[in-house]
């Protein structure tokens, strides 16, 4: 018998509606591929001005909450310290941007733009400038952006306010204790689908590049069912990674993976214009700056074009879909970081590095098709996108070395998004809860490939971009109430660190800095701030003619309050033990990771016990007034 630890509503509904969507693509291939066309078209056309003011307005509250008085507010207590060095933590932000996209995109999208502009004459030294100055647009803050407050939600309500490490919390100083009900269930369904559709569509390029670049290497023949087989072959190995629980190797690979990317750039750097790509690198950011606003703006309202949806809606709409894959990645690493710490290096570290990847790969491109390639990168690109890469380092020295190098780069980033987009989706699923059942990630790893393959059959690249856009668009409705919530919540947060506390003496600061806490430290806080907070709260509820209880155990503290019509109450504080917390999607699972004492906070207006650890007494007071409101109120 299978064991689970799931949200049933969620783990099946969204398996349901992803479900039929599959069926109707194996159903009718060639009709599927024009409906996704039609729900495309009219995606863009009613909803395409939503999607542009909506990151727009991401940009705008990222920096708002970054040099606002939210900025300095901990992602965990105020005394919480960053689980990672700053560089160390810079590292891995460094990481987060890097994979598939940059590998397919690196090349192709400069060199598009340069042949085929939105406007002015192709193949000209303007066209060069506005073709980075496009890639630099798409792949730069506002990207960012999205993933940040995404992260930002999980992080801040997950380290500061106890709840569950899943998107629903978000939502929950909108909803009260309905975050529990089918409105937070539909909202983890939603963002499932829309993660599980922008996984598949970077599997789907990838394994499009991959295979261009084994018929480039060895004549192997480009078509669907090459590529279906390469993404059998591929998610093998992802689940083999799940089931044999080699996640430690898989990072490892990865981070060989990252190292060697690096390695592929600096050659490019070296052998290409160096001189020529560092002023490059210094005027795109400067064309990219000046032209920010207008085409943060742009629509195209006036003179509608295709070029709109088949690039700046496209990106949009996948770096939505992708938000909860990389915001969870980026929320786990980040416990302790101030959200204006977390806010700029997340802006601004990922977006370096790929301006200097994109100026890397795509001046040199555009330098060589403009001199000693003659045309013939740029003839590529126009007959297939995915082929971009291997054209331009067949120009350069040891094609064939750099060339097979690529195609490895690209299997491994495909094997780690799918081991790791399952683990990302599984835990949406299940709650919060990162120790899982292993069929339950080979489940959501399987299904991913099997969304790739089916909808590279059922209309191709085309197919899966249209299936990106319809999926992301309800999430970019629950990314507008996040927004909500959290400047709700950060206001209030605001507004309370008013009030002057008393922090932990230094020697405990100190101790919960260079060890995780013990039960002696839970039970000191308890004495010290849990149960005087309680016994403040049960004086001022006596003073309103309530006759309230403070209870004392072996575990803890406890408050009981009589509200309103016979319903009483209840909050309690206890030591709880628990592993300690993943860092990244491919750490340990909780049973084999050390353990460590939190303080729990437990009442009646949520099913699940909050992590309080840190609080001073004055903020216990406020999480115990804000649940007995929400118990009244909800």
């Amino acid at each position: 018998m299978l064991t689970t630890k799931m949200n049933p509503r969620v783990f099946w509904g969204a398996s349901l509606i992803i479900g039929l969507l599959l069926v109707v693509a194996i159903a009718a291939p060639g009709q599927s591929d024009r409906v996704f066309q039609t729900v495309q078209a009219w995606v863009i056309d009613t909803f395409g001005w939503f999607y542009v003011a909506a990151v727009a307005g991401f940009l705008g509250l990222a920096l708002v909450l970054a040099v606002g008085p939210t900025g300095a507010l901990k992602l965990g207590p105020d005394d919480a310290e960053p689980d990672f060095p700053y560089l160390s933590w810079l590292a891995m932000l460094f990481a987060a941007g890097m994979g598939i996209g940059l590998m397919y995109f690196g090349v192709a999208e400069p060199i598009q733009h340069f042949v085929s502009p939105p406007e002015g004459e192709p193949r000209t030294f303007a066209a060069a400038r506005e073709a980075m100055g496009i890639t630099f647009f798409h792949y730069g803050v506002h990207a960012w952006a999205i993933y940040a407050l995404v992260g930002l939600s999980l992080a801040f309500f997950a380290y500061r306010k106890g709840l569950p490490l899943t998107l629903r919390s978000g939502l929950s100083p909108l909803l009260g204790r309905r975050i529990n009900g089918p409105i937070g269930d539909a909202v983890d369904i939603f963002a499932i689908w829309g993660t599980a559709f922008g996984i598949a569509t970077s599997l789907g390029f990838g394994v499009s590049q991959m295979n261009s670049g084994l018929t480039y290497l060895l004549g192997v023949p480009n078509n669907a069912w090459v590529q279906i087989g390469l993404i059998a072959a591929v998610m093998a190995a992802a689940t083999a990674s799940v089931m044999t629980g080699v996640g430690k190797g898989v990072r490892r690979l990865s981070e060989l993976n990252l190292t060697l990317a690096v390695l592929l750039m600096l050659f490019v750097l070296a052998v290409g214009p160096t001189g020529f790509l560092f002023k490059a690198l210094v005027q795109n950011f400067g064309f990219y700056l000046s032209h920010l606003v207008e085409r943060t703006f742009t629509l195209y309202a006036y003179e509608p074009r295709a070029w709109m949806a088949d690039w700046t809606l496209f990106y949009w709409a996948w770096w939505i879909a992708w938000s909860p894959f990389v915001g969870m990645f980026i929320a786990r690493i980040s416990r302790g970081r101030t959200v204006r710490e977390f806010i700029l290096n997340v802006l601004l570290v990922p977006a370096g590095f790929t301006f200097l990847w994109m100026t890397v790969f795509g001046n040199t491109a555009i330098s060589l098709d403009m001199g000693q390639a003659q045309g013939a990168i740029s003839a590529a690109v126009s007959a297939d996108l995915s082929t971009a890469l291997f054209h331009f380092l067949e120009q350069l020295p040891g094609a064939a070395i750099t060339s097979t190098l690529a195609i490895l780069l690209v299997a491994v980033f495909f094997i780690t998004s799918a081991d790791s987009g399952a683990l990302v989706i599984d835990t949406i699923a299940s709650g919060g809860a990162d120790d899982t059942p292993r069929w339950q990630r080979v489940y959501w790893c399987l299904l991913l490939g099997l969304i790739a393959a089916l909808l590279l059959l059922a209309g191709g690249l085309g197919a899966l971009q249209a299936a990106t856009l319809g999926a992301a668009l309800p999430f970019v409705v629950i990314m507008v109430l996040l927004c909500v919530g959290l400047v709700r919540q950060m206001n209030a947060d605001v507004a309370g660190r008013v009030i002057e506390t008393e922090g932990p003496p230094l020697a405990e600061q100190l101790k919960r800095i260079l060890a995780p806490a013990s039960r002696r430290d839970i039970d000191r806080q308890i004495e010290r701030n849990g149960a005087p907070a309680l016994e403040t709260v049960r004086e001022g509820l006596a003073a309103e003619g309530l006759g309230a209880e403070v209870e004392r155990d072996a575990d803890g503290v406890s408050l009981t309050a009589p509200v309103v019509g016979g319903r009483d109450f209840h909050y309690r504080l206890t030591a709880r033990e628990r592993p300690r917390p993943a860092l990244t999607a491919l750490d340990a699972p909780e049973r084999k990771r050390a353990m460590e004492w939190r303080l729990s906070a437990r009442s009646d207006d949520g099913p699940r016990p909050r992590d309080i650890t840190g609080f001073t007494r004055e903020q216990i007071v406020a999480d115990v007034l804000e649940h007995l409101h929400r118990w009244r109120t909800g």
